[in-house]
């Protein structure tokens, strides 16, 4: 019985190994320097770029911490959504990645540090709120009319709660007094 099984595993990793490899050699000549990559490449460099020059420096650790749980959960959640084939990506920065790096490690980690810093008094229900309705309503049917982003089996208003529990985590990291001097 175990080598039934050894057997099944090998085979079953050769043939993942050999579609990656096909896949890399589709995204090489289907998708690497098209528009739509460059678009997301340009989101990428813009969007950090402008959270470097422009996020409250004094709140940088914060701020990061914050982004990088959003990171982990999008990144997390993405990853299971798309395996799952409720929703798809036309477009990889790099074929290695399981997920849309440009949406979950750079614009919603972004969009995210960017609420925290401003207005930190507003109730953060409503910051919640007011942020996922953009990403939900506003940021994921752009990225599907620009083909980037496929909604297979997946309505936009799912997300509407998903992205209140990213950022309302986020804010309760971004919250924490963990940041006394060493």
């Amino acid at each position: 019985m175990s080598d039934g099984i050894t057997k099944r595993a090998g085979y079953l990793l050769d043939l993942s190994q050999k579609a990656n490899t096909e896949y890399i050699r589709f995204w090489i000549n289907n998708i690497f320097l098209t528009w739509r990559w460059w678009l997301c490449v340009v989101l990428v460099v813009i969007s950090w770029s402008l959270w470097f020059i422009f996020h409250k420096k004094e709140s940088t650790y914060r701020l990061l911490l914050a982004g990088v749980v959003v990171m982990i959960i999008s990144d997390l959640l993405n990853a299971f959504g798309s395996q799952a084939g409720l929703w798809s990506y036309n477009i990889d920065i790099d074929p290695f990645s399981p997920a849309f790096i440009t949406f979950d490690l750079s614009l919603l980690p972004i969009a995210t540090m960017t609420f925290l810093q401003y207005k930190p008094n507003i109730n953060p229900i409503i910051k919640a709120s007011i942020y996922s309705g953009i990403a939900t309503f506003i940021a994921q049917p752009i990225f599907a009319w620009l083909g980037i982003y496929n909604r297979n089996q997946w309505k936009d208003y799912y997300s509407f709660p998903i992205f209140i529990i990213i950022y309302l985590i986020a804010h309760f990291f971004a919250t924490r007094e963990y940041f006394d001097k060493l």
